[in-house]
């Protein structure tokens, strides 16, 4: 178990890569930290599905896009576990809305909650992690974070502001033995992206499909955990604001 006696919270750990995470880093030993927004019914099926399997996990309602929630959040979570060790930036919203249509509350909300909540989380956990003598930060961006895509600007603009927001704050708390780094999914099957896979998109697969040289339209959730486990683990002691893509190879087109 690489992540035997840590604690971890994963932001967003209610469904899709959140809640592969949270599952995967329990199976490795982590106390895991749901945290979650509205999807009560969601979040109660990942503790149970966690706990149930000999795992330890504990749901935390709270939206990461307010800091006094964020705050009162990592409170939470250090009664119910005594300390964290480990951070998965993963909360985040994704709106398909061209340039023409974007109003100020659809850019507000994906960057308060993409961006600025990320960065909160890491401000929240920070005074834990400099008691523990370090910590792990894992930012999850994604490859609209590092290529541009049209008809969702301010989804883009929030995952490259992670993108350097992770860098920057590798270059500032990496000597505290904290390391930061972020994981860039490429198209994974979430719920946020349902409606870009319903009936009638075969046109949309296909293209995306001659988009990676492996030929694969969207990945699995699951597919993400075992870079996410490395990011957590001992084993990238040496990584601070380093990107892994996790794409089917769309990067390397």
């Amino acid at each position: 178990m690489r992540l035997k006696g840590r604690v971890a919270i994963v932001t967003g750990g209610s469904q899709g890569i959140g809640e592969a995470i949270a599952l995967r880093y329990a199976t490795e030993g982590a106390r895991v930290a749901i945290v979650y927004h509205t999807n009560d019914e969601a979040a109660v099926r990942t503790v149970h599905n966690i706990n149930s399997a000999g795992g330890i996990a504990r749901a935390v309602k709270a939206n990461c896009s307010k800091i006094s929630e964020i705050e009162r959040m990592v409170a939470d979570v250090l009664a119910a576990f005594d300390t964290v060790h480990i951070l998965v930036n993963n909360a985040g919203v994704f709106r398909t809305v061209p340039v023409s249509e974007t109003t100020e509350a659809i850019w507000d909300e994906q960057i308060d909650l993409n961006l600025k909540g990320a960065f909160f989380c890491v401000k929240a956990v920070l005074p834990e992690f400099v008691k523990n003598g370090g910590g792990k930060v894992i930012n999850v961006t994604s490859i609209a974070g590092v290529g541009a895509f049209p008809n969702c600007p301010a989804y883009c603009a929030s995952k490259g502001g992670l993108e350097i927001l992770t860098k920057a704050l590798a270059a500032e708390l990496g000597r505290l033995n904290i390391n930061i780094n972020s994981l860039a999914p490429g198209n994974v099957a979430t719920p946020l992206n349902a409606h870009l896979r319903a009936p009638g998109n075969d046109a949309y697969l296909n293209l995306m499909r001659t988009m990676t040289p492996t030929g694969r339209d969207f990945l699995s959730p699951e597919e993400m955990t075992g870079a996410a486990v490395f990011l957590a683990s001992d084993d990238s002691a040496a990584m601070h604001g380093a990107t892994v893509m996790v794409d089917a190879g769309w990067s390397a087109w």
